[in-house]
């Protein structure tokens, strides 16, 4: 066999891993770890709040307008196409 190839264990090589234990005792009662891990969530929320990349002012105001041309832009093609759903059925309704 060639090192590269890889062999499957023999049953005298396996050996099974054994259940990890929790190192950790509870410490305190369930109100205290609690607050404790909400108070820890704060924490880790703060910190990543610092890291965000907030936009500008200008940013802000651009990607505003391109939401709202967009909205109107769709809302227009929808009312189209409702209006001209709403003909082809009056006209079917007229045939009858």
């Amino acid at each position: 066999m060639s090192s590269k190839e890889h062999r499957l264990p023999d049953d005298h090589d396996y050996v099974p891993e054994e259940p990890k234990k929790k190192d950790k005792k509870k410490e305190g009662n369930f109100f205290k770890r609690t607050g404790s891990r909400i108070a820890h969530w704060f924490r880790e929320m703060k910190s990543e709040l610092k890291k965000v990349v907030w936009p500008t002012r200008s940013q802000m105001v651009n990607n505003c307008a391109v939401v709202l041309i967009v909205v109107i832009v769709s809302a227009i093609v929808i009312w189209g196409f409702d209006e001209i759903a709403m003909f082809c059925v009056d006209a079917l309704i007229s045939l009858g």
